[in-house]
Formats: structure tokens, C-alpha cells, sequence
């Protein structure tokens, strides 16, 4: 897998925290982001609703 860059604008105070828990957690910031993108639900193909579903 190839890798890509992602560059996002953040308050300081946001990166202080991430920074922080990161080395609490002895990981990257990266390897933090990524642990939180994997627990996000796969999106269904064709559905780019934003809108919950109701059943």
C-alpha cells in the first residue's frame, strides 16, 4: 500500500491534546488518527447520504 499525505488545519489547543495523548499512549499521531479512521463504519456503495436511515 502506498502511502498519501493529509494536511489539515487544527487550533493549537486540538494538537497540544493529540500530541499529549499520543504520548501517553507511547504512538504517533498518525498511528493515533489511524486507530480512530479503522473504527469508523464502511460506507455502503451508492449511499452518500448523510442523513440517517430510519427503518
Amino acid at each position: 500500500m502506498k502511502s498519501k499525505g493529509l494536511h489539515i488545519r487544527i487550533s493549537e489547543r486540538r494538537l497540544n491534546k493529540i500530541r499529549a495523548y499520543a504520548a501517553n499512549k507511547e504512538k504517533t499521531i498518525t498511528q493515533i488518527i489511524e486507530d480512530y479512521i479503522d473504527r469508523l463504519p464502511s460506507a455502503e456503495i451508492g449511499d452518500s447520504s448523510t442523513t440517517p436511515r430510519t427503518e
